[in-house]
């Protein structure tokens, strides 16, 4: 028998799924009357509540937001660990939580008193089908805040354009965008870092609008990156994991060491076992997932075997012995889940090191949801997320097992 947690935890469960089918409905019909689709975009629908950013070390995080790119609405939220101000050997050294972080810009070392600690960037996509959720949505900074603190890495969480407004491929090259802004960080954060160039101390681009991102520049360590994606945001990660990829010493001085694709929104056109039996799943069932792709691609492209949406076709590229190493999330009750299994096998059989976290009694997004963030399953599946990234981004080799 049920006791009143789970009861609750059910209601909560389904009233979400009543929401996303109705936000699904609205769309697709105001989708009808749109004669284009929208460059510049939203990162946001209207209404949903967001967490505003606090440059204070509230609960070990400060966090802050930018807008990235002038021609879309592209923007990120940085999520910087306190653990930046202490020392690596004294990690109880803990700063006053009421203090505002240089005001949005590191005050230089000698003013700290402390070590300027390079930590780990996490770049990630948060979940929604696409069309909903963002990156400063409540439940996205609380899992960030978690990722933050529990992998001590900067956290970085894209604000990517949702469709329909932006069909594909914005979101994809949204994704690609950020993961080329940390690059230019990294050049501009090593210039400012050259005391003797004989030039103004403001480095700016092409656009005469950014310059160095000042948490990043004290403390981000693009060598190591680590891509997370969530539900939709997983295929997002796995596309720009494959660009960065092919791309290789391109991207220096960034280099993806890993990924983590938590119940990957994958589907194709011909069902598998989980399709078939979960069809009317928690959250998102089959006619919701075939919704939101059709609001996805563009109609001329509208395909369940899309490379968006099936990352195991004979044309994707590249192939997947060269791929990052991979640790896949699966919930139990989740219908996409059979999907998510089959490519983490496909990668161990070429050799890449692509373990699976299995969850019983789990719905999709259930480490992610607000109503059950704070549930045993989410706690464990954040701790397990950050044995497994340690093991990638410390600079003490692979001293970790999993």
């Amino acid at each position: 028998m049920w006791n009143n947690h789970s009861a609750a935890r059910h209601n909560s469960e389904e009233i979400n799924r009543l929401d996303c089918r109705q936000q699904l409905q609205n769309l697709a019909l105001a989708d009808a009357d749109r004669s284009h689709s929208d460059p510049f975009g939203i990162t946001s629908r209207p209404g949903e509540p967001d967490a505003a950013a606090n440059p204070t070390f509230q609960n070990g995080v400060a966090t802050k937001d930018i807008h990235v790119d002038p021609r879309t609405s592209l923007s990120l939220r940085i999520f910087l660990p306190e653990s930046v101000l202490a020392a690596p050997k004294s990690p109880t050294t803990t700063p006053s939580s009421a203090v505002v972080y240089g005001g949005y810009s590191p005050p230089p070392p000698p003013q700290r008193g402390r070590r300027c600690r390079k930590l780990p960037v996490m770049l990630q996509f948060h979940g929604g089908g696409f069309v909903g959720g963002s990156n400063v949505s409540p439940a996205n900074d609380a899992f960030c805040r978690r990722m933050a603190k529990l992998c001590d890495v900067i956290v970085v969480a894209v604000g990517y354009r949702l469709a329909p407004e932006s069909r594909f491929p914005a979101a994809f090259e949204d994704g690609v965008k950020a993961l080329n802004w940390l690059g230019k960080q990294a050049i501009l954060a090593s210039l400012r870092n050259v005391k003797n160039l004989g030039v103004h101390r403001r480095m700016f681009d092409s656009f005469g609008e950014s310059m160095a991102e000042p948490w990043l520049a004290a403390h981000g360590d693009p060598s190591r990156c680590v891509l997370l994606g969530v539900s939709a945001g997983a295929n997002i990660a796995d596309y720009v994991t494959r660009k960065a990829v092919m791309a290789g010493k391109l991207l220096d001085p960034v280099k993806v060491v890993a990924q983590v694709l938590m119940y990957p929104f994958f589907t194709g056109n011909t069902p598998t076992k989980s399709e078939i039996k979960l069809s009317n799943s928690y959250f998102y069932d089959k006619a919701m997932c075939s919704l939101a792709w059709k609001l996805f691609l563009p109609a001329k492209e509208f395909d369940l075997d899309h490379p968006a949406a099936n990352p195991l076709l004979p044309t994707t590229e590249p192939p997947l012995k060269h791929m990052t190493p991979s640790l896949i999330v699966v919930a139990e009750h989740d219908l996409m889940r059979d999907r998510a299994i089959a490519y983490s096998e496909e990668l161990k059989k070429a050799n890449v090191d692509a373990p699976l976290l299995e969850y019983k009694d789990a719905v999709h997004d259930f480490a992610t949801l607000n109503v059950l963030l704070h549930t045993p399953q989410a706690l464990a599946c954040a701790e397990d997320i950050s044995i497994w990234v340690k093991k990638y981004i410390s600079l003490r080799g692979h001293e970790f097992s999993y």
